[in-house]
């Protein structure tokens, strides 16, 4: 039953040779890995009003300038990355270039910041869709969080059938976001331009007394927040068909510039109207509305603008899977990451992310608000150790052109760290979780890292040295009672050794005697010892028991505990019975030198 509903939700198993038809051309990969940072444009905007508004409505007017630093920001980032996808055209973005450069340490820190804002990524952006939904139809505003839900399980779903064909379903809204946006501020534009709407903008470069340095910067971190999800396009690099780092490259280009275009005419238009931010309405709802009233466009726009928001997430879902599969390679994540699923994406990285947003989601009760500050400081924390990463392979290598790489990388570095302590400094008490959160998780990297190195020690062999050891086997065989199930464990046993003897384990003196009558009766040509517990435990005199013949046999014998196990007809039948063998299989299993194994029964109805 649960393999035809997963043939249903999934879609067929495909073979390892169709992996390649799974990479993703440049139109596509711009969809699925840009679909983030283009989203940001529904919120980056009104982040920088938010702050602003402190100051007073007069204060507004410097979004303009401050916007065209953030744009100055992203022209750096596109140029820098561009640099490290023909560095490192294998992927991997800042984990990779500070393992290869500046160590384990820092490459940790990059991958954790990562994988945290990976998730990060989908809570914020199932949150700010489930917002522009709220805006047009106010009445779901108190069903947020499960809306939220929704969604992730929709991308979760979407994602387990395969990049290629989340890619092509996927694709679909965010280009229709990117025509609805660019023709809103078309629109926009013209209108304001023809007098159509009243000027209502605060008045350019007036003096306003209480807007301070420290805000100022503070607004300007905000609008970076704009700029996540640049780097996602380095960090997937294996997505892309041959030639993967060309497309690759190509396809940062191409979101640079939509988004640049995007992000200073959204701005530009909430100045000119004199958008002021609202806690029931976004910025793009009232550009909208104001552009083209309550019709069918503002509800078109609105539309799309919350599948884009949700659909952000995507670029998470491409990128988490490959980092986590980067760093279990590296032995720093459980190695179920490095699984392809049935249509050969990774899929314990997808279901892991879904369901430590979906618990975001929760815990912040959907509030956007809550979430970006935490979001921005994960994704900047890796862009500034990229830009270090880069600049001291420029120094090492010097390879043609160095001098102009490293001081690209370097004017990066120093304006995203900037970024990152301004981040700390205005915004420390909505941040300051990271701070706690991010060491533990480089924490739990060494346990795993530091297991497995333990684990290889104590498993490695040399092989001009160690030899199997030929011993015999002793059999234990737990019954609790003459049956079907009992004799056909006994048959196999007698197959494995001659040496197999029953055990039974009574509560009673009564109990004991029938059952040491009836197997005397029966006769199997097996032994039966019979232990009493006092404590109507069977466990423990079993374990005392197994711990005896181990003392007395383990340099002569193997100990193999088999358990009989019948198997009802149906899942639901199971529940009817006790599960005594499953509990005795999972106590038992932990034992030193302690063979465990369970010989099946299947009942016929």
């Amino acid at each position: 039953m649960f393999g035809k509903v997963k043939r249903v939700l999934i879609g067929r198993p495909m073979k390892s040779a169709e992996l390649e038809a799974e990479k993703l051309g440049k139109l596509k990969a711009l969809a699925i890995l840009s679909s983030d940072a283009l989203s940001s444009v529904a919120y980056g905007t009104e982040q920088i009003l938010l702050v602003l508004m402190v100051a007073g409505f007069a204060a507004l007017w410097y979004s303009v300038p401050i916007s065209i630093a953030v744009l100055g920001l992203l022209v750096i980032l596109v140029i820098s990355y561009r640099q490290t996808i023909f560095a490192y055209p294998t992927g991997g973005g800042a984990y990779i270039v500070a393992k290869d450069n500046l160590g384990q340490a820092s490459s940790l820190i990059a991958g954790g910041s990562l994988l945290v804002d990976y998730v990060l990524t989908v809570a914020v952006s199932s949150s700010a869709g489930t917002d522009a939904i709220t805006s047009a139809f106010p009445i779901l505003h108190d069903h947020r969080v499960l809306i939220a839900l929704v969604m992730i399980v929709f991308l979760t779903l979407m994602n387990l059938r395969g990049v290629t064909e989340s890619a092509s379903v996927l694709a679909i809204p965010i280009y229709l976001f990117v025509i609805s946006i660019f023709f809103l501020i078309i629109s926009g534009v013209i209108k304001y331009m023809t007098g159509g709407i009243e000027a209502a903008a605060p008045e350019f470069g007036t003096t306003v007394s209480n807007v301070s340095l420290f805000l100022l910067l503070k607004a300007f971190s905000s609008g970076c927040s704009a700029l996540t999800g640049v780097e996602a396009v380095s960090n997937a690099i294996p997505n892309f068909r041959q030639p993967a780092e060309r497309n690759a490259a190509a396809t940062l280009l191409m979101m640079g510039l939509i988004l640049g275009g995007m992000f200073i005419g959204i701005t530009l238009l909430a100045y000119w109207y004199g958008i002021r931010p609202s806690g029931t309405e976004t910025v793009i709802s009232q550009i909208a509305r104001m552009t083209f009233g309550s019709g069918i466009i503002y509800y078109i726009i609105q539309g799309v603008t919350a599948l884009i928001l949700f659909l952000a997430a995507n670029t998470a879902y491409s990128a988490f899977p490959l980092l986590a599969f980067m760093l279990a390679k590296d032995k720093y994540m459980p190695h179920m990451f490095m699984v392809r699923g049935d249509r050969l994406g990774f899929s314990n990285g997808i279901i892991f992310l879904s369901l430590a947003s979906a618990l975001l989601v929760i815990v912040f009760h959907g509030e956007t608000d809550s979430l970006i500050p935490l979001y921005a400081v994960g994704v900047f924390i890796p862009f500034t150790l990229s830009q270090l990463g880069m600049m001291v392979r420029w120094i090492k290598l010097k390879p043609a052109n160095w001098v102009l790489k490293l001081v690209i990388n370097t004017i990066g570095m120093l304006t995203t760290l900037s970024i990152t302590l301004i981040f700390i400094f205005t915004k420390f008490a909505q941040v300051w979780i990271i701070f706690i959160f991010l060491p533990i998780v480089v924490y739990v990297f060494y346990k795993i890292y530091i297991h497995y190195q333990n684990t290889a020690e104590q498993l490695r062999i040399d092989i001009t040295i160690d030899k199997p050891q030929i011993k015999g086997n002793t059999i234990i065989i737990p019954v609790a009672g003459i049956t079907r199930v009992v004799m056909n464990t006994i048959s196999y046993a007698k197959t494995l050794s001659p040496n197999v003897v029953a055990v039974y384990v009574g509560f009673d003196d009564e109990a004991i005697r029938k059952m040491e009558d009836k197997w005397e009766q029966w006769d199997p040509g097996v032994r039966l010892i019979v232990l009493k517990s006092r404590y109507r435990s069977i466990l423990g005199p079993l374990r005392r028991f197994i711990d005896t013949v181990e003392w007395k046999t383990s340099a002569t014998d193997h100990i193999t505990i088999l358990i009989p196990q019948f198997v009802t007809k149906h899942w639901w039948e199971s529940i009817l019975h006790n599960q005594t063998s499953l509990l005795m299989r999972a106590y038992l299993i932990n034992y030193k030198d302690v063979v465990v194994a369970t010989v099946p029964y299947h009942l016929k109805s």
